[in-house]
């Protein structure tokens, strides 16, 4: 005789997710009956919600940093029945929910950007753009400079889309991810580049979504529209001798895409499908949000309500930083390279002057 199948568990959460960032959304499955599901991010009670069986989804507001998430099921006369505990995730504000929008030039933001690029004693490129509204500025956003180790960001993105799923937790993918991209090492990044194919994949992957001014090439070295287009164009190409290289502009559009890509739209999903998931979207801007330098763009944007994920580059001759801020009115993605006489601490500066003057003009308009 066979065995009866299993009952369905009483509680089955599918968002969030372990290792990942959230909007908020908190989604599962019942068996019927009358419920009450409460949440609760660490021990801080989040909200109690009544359910009669079947789907449910709604938001909560998590914090902007890594949480437990507890998710308990409770029964007739408040009798709990089950919890589900998710660990590690990051929350994100739900004003910055993944939507597309058409880029456009902000005058003022774009005067503003262009008077610190020219202050600069060297060359740089800078792109911003706000993913709520579409506003932002440019500023020689489509030179090419040396790449440096910001298209470690690439490498990630090709690694999660030639895996099936997730990593697991403490894997061996994982932990080249991890030292890739926190730690920026380059020994980790050549050993994922070699496990998909190496460099010829990551090129290939970006000429896929549209990019024609980044260039991996090989490995790293041993060791460590509510108005006109955002003018991203050439101001002044910098002179460099070969290797890798990129822009602002498509380090930018780069990080849009993972950010459009959480939430189920734009280039990385429509070309890639189910290859590269919403959930690696989020486990990436998860990985991204623990790097720990925070003297570039978030020179002047320190925590509380502030979320930085970025992938920084630096050698001997350049020095870049890109990535996404959150704040509590939506999130904007900023990429700012330079080279020549001025890199070093001028360059942090300048990264960190971009980002607030942007914070600023977004809460201004926000």
């Amino acid at each position: 005789m066979l065995a009866a199948a299993p009952p369905p568990p009483p509680l089955v959460v599918t968002a969030p997710a372990e290792r990942e960032v959230s909007f908020g959304h908190v989604t599962g499955r019942v068996q019927p009956g009358d419920w009450a599901i409460v949440v609760r991010a660490d021990e801080k009670l989040l909200t109690v919600k009544r359910v009669e069986g079947g789907s449910f989804d709604f938001v909560v507001a998590l914090p902007r940093r890594d949480t437990t998430v507890r998710v308990s099921l409770y029964g007739p006369y408040g009798k709990r029945q089950v919890t589900a505990t998710i660990r590690h995730v990051f929350g994100l504000p739900r004003s910055a929910e993944p939507a597309a929008v058409a880029g456009s030039n902000d005058g003022a933001l774009q005067r503003l950007v262009g008077m610190l690029a020219r202050g600069f004693p060297g060359t740089t490129g800078v792109y911003v753009e706000d993913l709520v509204s579409g506003r932002g500025a440019a500023w020689n956003a489509r030179a090419r400079f040396p790449a440096a180790s910001t298209l470690k960001l690439a490498i990630a993105v090709e690694a999660l889309r030639a895996f099936t799923g997730k990593p697991a937790s403490g894997s061996y993918l994982e932990s080249l991810l991890r030292r890739m991209l926190i730690e920026s090492d380059n020994d980790a990044a050549n050993q994922v580049e070699s496990l998909f194919g190496g460099g010829d994949q990551v090129d290939g992957l970006l000429r896929g979504i549209g990019f024609g001014d980044t260039w991996m090439g090989g490995g790293y070295v041993h060791g460590t529209a509510l108005g006109p287009p955002i003018p991203a164009r050439v101001e002044s190409q910098p002179s460099f001798p070969c290797c890798k290289y990129t822009t602002a502009y498509d380090l930018a559009r780069l990080l849009a895409y993972v950010h459009l890509a959480a939430g189920g739209r734009g280039p990385l999903i429509d070309v890639y499908g189910s290859a590269f998931t919403p959930s690696d979207a989020r486990h990436l801007l998860y990985l991204l949000a623990h790097v720990p330098d925070r003297g570039k763009l978030g020179r002047f944007i320190a925590g509380g309500p502030f979320a930085l994920m970025h992938k920084a580059g630096w050698i001997s001759s350049a020095r870049h930083d890109a990535g996404l801020v959150y704040w509590p009115g939506g999130v904007f993605v900023a990429a700012v390279l330079t080279t020549g006489s001025g890199v070093g601490v001028a360059s942090d500066l300048l990264a960190g002057r971009i980002a607030k003057a942007t914070l600023e003009r977004v809460e201004r308009l926000g």
